[in-house]
Order: C-alpha cells, then structure tokens, then sequence
C-alpha cells in the first residue's frame, strides 16, 4: 500500500499502438499506489495495443485523445517505449505539442527505453538521452 506522496497529482500516460506493455503497467500501478491519478492519453480514441516484446499484448482503455490534452490539466508525464510507438508519437504534432508544453512548464517527464525519441525533432535521426 503506498503512502499517499503524490495525492491529487494527475500524471499524463502518452501511448498509442505498440508500447511496451510492461513499461505501462508498472508505472502506472506505482503511481496509482502512491496516490496519483493516471490518465493514458492517446492520438488514438478508444484503445491502444500494448506489447510483449514482439508479441502483441493486451488492448488498454484511452482515456482523453492526445488532440484535446493540455498541459495545464497535468502534473507530470509518463513516456513509456516501445520502437514502433515511439517513432509513431514524435511524428504526431499534438503529442510534440503537449511535450514541449510540459517541458517549457518544468513539469516532470519520465521516459523509459525508447520514450526519448519524442523529445526529438521529428526529422531528427538523433535521439534525446
């Protein structure tokens, strides 16, 4: 059982089809533990696909389209990986957006494995780290 340390804070879960499953759920289960709200916000408008490596994994509820997220409705933002999500998300102008938003607000973004690629430029080869 958490402690309540992230009470009231609402935290941004960007994905769409091909995400890591796993680097979803298990952030997403701490956060929840330790009191915040979790939304998975998507270009997608009812579920995305999660993956088991190359196998597909489970379909995930969105709960708010990437085109209609702002900044200011959040906290903090969670970029779990995941190849072909992430080259799909830096391609998508709301989720560039909604990123460099947070950033210029200095709110916490936490990425895993391949989320850097949408701190990129979309027509960079080069990857954030």
């Amino acid at each position: 059982m958490g402690n309540g340390s992230l009470q009231g804070l609402r935290v941004a879960i960007l994905v769409t089809d091909g995400f890591e499953q796993v680097e979803l759920e298990k952030p997403r289960a701490a956060l929840d533990d330790a009191g915040a709200d979790t939304v998975v916000v998507s270009p997608k408008d009812k579920t995305v696909l999660g993956m088991n490596h190359l196998d597909k994994g489970d379909e995930f509820i969105v709960d708010q389209q990437m085109e209609h997220a702002e900044c200011d409705d959040f906290d903090a933002v969670l970029l779990p990986g995941g190849v072909v999500h992430a080259d799909t998300l830096r391609m998508n102008e709301d989720a560039r957006r909604f990123v460099q938003a947070c950033d210029a607000n200095d709110k916490p973004i936490a990425v895993i494995c391949h989320g850097p690629w949408l701190l990129s430029p979309p027509d960079s080869s080069r990857v954030a780290i």
